[in-house]
């Protein structure tokens, strides 16, 4: 068994290999026919150092940098081949294929880059630390409550853009000697001005219930994943109504540690599809596409884990329930939203569609969501998180300018009282 595991690993090492080389012969042949890249163009950098399987963290960033683009150029510096080979692919900013450090290095001689913004917190993301004269800002890639959100990593950073006020009390709680108020950017959730997409399906008087869970985690502490404990049971319950349509939109990495849950995860897709079969007009769907808008904004109630998904639905203020952990050692912050919000139990399988149907119209229920969104993001209203998320970057270009005034200007005195030395020590001489 222990050599037939060990054969797999490096099949998969060796595939793995093999379309690092593909994808970085066809990301420097593509980059050859769309010309190099003007100089001195770029203003603001997003670095990427991860492959094509984190592009989600990337994609939701997409339309927000284009908007910035217009005033700010904006750039991403990719560093791995399958990651830049999807970006040039897709509706990205332009790309910078920059493998190595030497690489990096080369392609910012070129440029003024005044900002770098990161969307996770991938350790090579230290290669880029080293440039000082340029802000490094966390933005993210989402709004949660997991243990992620606060790690002590954020204390590499310049600045944090952050959501709202809850991100800021969550940061305060854990991390020792940060300043919070300094350090950290309230923005929103610039992504909620942008949703996207259309519609796979034709509106009519079925509730909509938009399932998005997580992958499985690869340790006990971050188990959310519900597939397995929830999952099942819910679709099989709201495919038998006759009254609900599911939009199933499952974590790209469902079961690539677990299989059992990837087995979970297909035999749901399945039954979606055996379902459609059975009723053409039920119109359910199975989402796996790379955009994420028009989930959930269409949908009239979201079921979605404990992850960033809880903070996308919760800034389209629209009901929303959270599968509960099955596994207790999974961390969940009890200090926010999800002290208080609408937990969906797996011991209550039996009655997951009255659940459903009880945070459309509970009056409670209601007023306890409008609280929390504005807790969590602020002024919700269209075009607000966009112009705050400018704002932001305007700001940071302003202290840019100051600082680097105030450098050049240190260096001018320093300059002077070098020559005013060497002139002493020639007379001397």
């Amino acid at each position: 068994m222990g050599v037939l595991s060990d054969v797999k690993k490096t099949v998969a090492l060796v595939r793995k290999a093999l379309d690092n080389r593909s994808a970085a012969v066809h990301v420097r042949r593509e980059a050859a026919r769309l010309g190099g890249h003007p100089r001195s163009h770029f203003r603001v950098a997003v670095y990427f150092a991860d492959g094509d399987v984190n592009m989600y963290q990337m994609r939701q960033w997409y339309k927000p940098l284009a908007e910035l683009a217009r005033t700010w150029p904006v750039v991403v510096l990719s560093r791995s081949a399958t990651g830049a080979r999807a970006l040039m692919a897709e509706d990205a900013p332009p790309v910078a294929f920059v493998p190595t450090v030497r690489d990096v290095e080369r392609f910012l001689a070129t440029q003024e880059i005044r900002v770098v913004l990161y969307v996770n917190q991938n350790t090579r993301n230290f290669q880029m630390f080293r440039y000082g004269r340029r802000w490094h800002v966390f933005i993210n890639h989402g709004e949660s409550d997991k243990m992620y959100m606060t790690t002590n990593q954020y204390k590499a950073y310049d600045y944090a853009l952050v959501a709202g006020q809850a991100a800021r009390d969550r940061l305060s709680r854990v991390l020792w000697d940060y300043d919070v108020t300094t350090r950290t950017i309230e923005i929103g959730r610039p992504q909620a001005d942008h949703y996207s997409g259309v519609l796979p399906y034709t509106p009519d008087d079925r509730i909509v219930v938009l399932y998005a869970p997580t992958w499985e985690g690869d340790r006990p502490s971050a188990h959310y994943g519900s597939i397995l404990s929830h999952g099942e049971s819910l679709v099989s319950a709201l495919l038998a109504t006759g009254r609900h349509r599911v939009v199933y939109r499952p974590h790209p990495r469902s079961g690539v540690v677990s299989p059992a849950y990837g087995r979970a995860h297909q035999r749901i897709v399945a039954a979606i599809a055996a379902a459609n079969a059975a009723d053409a007009r039920a119109q359910h769907v199975y989402d796996d596409g790379p955009e994420l808008g028009w989930q959930l904004s269409s949908a009239d109630v979201a079921v979605v884990d404990v992850s960033a998904m809880v903070y996308d639905r919760l800034a389209a203020d629209k009901p929303l329930l959270i599968t509960r952990p099955v596994d207790p050692e999974a961390v969940v912050d009890t200090h926010g939203y999800l002290s208080d919000c609408e937990w969906l139990d797996a011991s209550r399988s039996a009655d997951f569609v009255g659940d459903i149907d009880r945070v459309r119209t509970d009056p409670a229920a209601v007023a306890k969501l409008a609280h929390w969104v504005h807790h969590y993001f602020g002024d919700t209203a269209p075009g607000s998180s966009t112009r705050r998320f400018h704002a932001a970057i305007g700001f940071l270009m302003t202290e840019w300018e100051r600082w680097y005034a105030a450098s050049a200007d240190a260096s001018s005195a320093t300059d002077g009282d070098e020559d005013e030395a060497e002139l002493e020590d020639g007379a001397e001489t």
